[in-house]
Parts: structure tokens; C-alpha cells; sequence
């Protein structure tokens, strides 16, 4: 017999059954993904489902404690006749809890092995990124979307890219032209061994960019809080 959970871990295990259901799982990246209060119009449009269905996963998504609301007037209109305001729908604080999507440690510890196989030269950095590379390039082929491609526009490769990275754990959001990974899913490793783990880090989104064929991103080193390291910006723009 099992023991008891706390309260701490059942409320994990309802968050984490919240997300079983396809259709709630998929709202839930996308408001996840969203640097703005998504509304319910937005969610619609966005997963192609009934306004009725995005509502019901939405507030479900609210119970489980994996969203938030907050209420506001959408558009220029104020006063009498304005309208009542939307309901609006944003990832909460305790979604960083539940560690959605799972971690990718064994793809790190893959990454390791294959290293040392191959023996640490030049340097043990330097086979860690080269195998992190292979990695990301053989993960781009397995999960690659019919979309991708070199002959895609810079739109449809970054979407390529997003679809990837998000099935491997990174949490992919658009932010000013930029896509950046809200999650890391080496975070442990890479809060005791930073160096060597975010250079693996970087050489395997570089890997999966290359693998899915894309002309027009390049992936760049970034030291922004509560972030992946890696960025995937276009391909003309130096890092700052």
C-alpha cells in the first residue's frame, strides 16, 4: 500500500492529471507560451476548438491551480456600454512546481555517456558539446513537423522549432522576435555543474535547429533569470 500524499503532493499529482487530456494540455502550452493575459476568444482561435470546450479546459486549468485569472475591458471602449470585461487567463507561480513538462535527464545523462565513450578529446567540454550536437540533431528527425525545412519562410521554421523544443520540455514563448525557453529541463544538473551542462544545453538546441534543416535561426547563449541559457533568435542578429 502506498503511503498518504501531503497536501503538497497531491496537489502535484491533480496538477499533473489536469494535464492528461490533449485538448487541456495544448491550451495549457499555449497560455503557458503567451508573454500577455490570453482570453478565451484568443484560445479559440488559436487551437481551433468551440468556445464552449476552451472555456471548460481553461477553468479546469484554474482549479488545478495551473492558471490564473485576472478580469479586464478589452479595446479602447470605456464608460457605460463598454461591455462587461473578459475573463483573462495567465500561467500561475505554482505551475513552476510541478516541473511541466518533465525534466530530460536522461538525455543529459545519454549525452555523458556518449562522451566519455568517445573519449574526452580534445577536451571533456568540447566532447559533451559535440555529442549534445548529435543529440539534438537525431531528437530534430524523430519529432521534425511536416513544416520543416530550409526552403521554409523564417516563420514557418521557427514554428518547426517550437514544436520540437516544447515536446522535448522547453517551454518555447515568443518574446520580440525572439524565441525564448522559460524552462530548463536540465535545471538540476545545471544548478551544480553550470558550465559543463549549459554548454551541452546550447550545443543540442544548436543540434536541433541544424536537424530540422533551418536557414534563418541560430541559437545563442543568454543570462536572462529563470530562463533556459539558450535563445533562438534570427540568424542576422548578433548576440548583444
Amino acid at each position: 500500500m502506498e503511503p498518504p500524499l501531503d497536501s503538497e503532493g497531491t496537489h502535484k499529482w491533480e496538477a499533473l492529471a489536469a494535464l492528461a487530456s490533449p485538448a487541456r494540455r495544448a491550451l495549457y502550452l499555449y497560455v503557458a507560451g503567451a508573454d500577455h493575459d490570453v482570453s478565451r476568444d484568443e484560445a479559440v482561435e488559436a487551437l481551433e476548438v468551440s468556445r464552449s470546450l476552451a472555456a471548460f479546459h481553461l477553468d479546469k486549468l484554474v482549479e488545478a491551480g495551473l492558471l490564473e485569472t485576472t478580469y479586464r475591458r478589452l479595446g479602447d471602449r470605456r464608460g457605460p456600454g463598454a461591455g462587461r470585461p473578459a475573463k483573462l487567463y495567465r500561467r500561475s507561480h505554482q505551475a513552476l512546481e510541478v516541473s511541466f513538462p518533465e525534466r530530460q535527464y536522461e538525455l543529459a545523462g545519454e549525452a555523458l555517456a556518449r562522451a566519455l565513450e568517445a573519449g574526452a578529446s580534445p577536451s571533456p567540454l568540447e566532447a559533451v558539446e559535440r555529442e549534445g550536437r548529435r543529440l539534438g540533431e537525431e531528437a530534430a528527425r524523430r519529432f521534425r513537423p511536416a513544416e520543416a525545412g530550409a526552403s521554409g519562410t523564417r516563420a514557418a521554421q521557427r514554428r518547426a522549432v517550437e514544436a520540437v523544443l516544447a515536446g522535448l520540455g522547453y517551454e518555447p514563448a515568443r518574446h520580440r522576435g525572439q524565441v525564448v525557453l522559460r524552462n530548463c529541463p536540465f535545471h538540476a544538473l545545471a544548478e551544480r555543474h553550470r558550465e559543463l551542462v549549459c554548454a551541452m544545453n546550447r550545443a543540442f538546441v544548436d543540434g536541433v535547429l541544424t536537424g530540422l534543416g533551418t536557414t534563418e535561426l541560430t541559437a545563442w547563449p543568454t543570462a536572462e533569470p529563470d530562463r533556459c541559457c539558450v535563445t533562438v533568435r534570427p540568424s542576422q542578429r548578433a548576440p548583444s
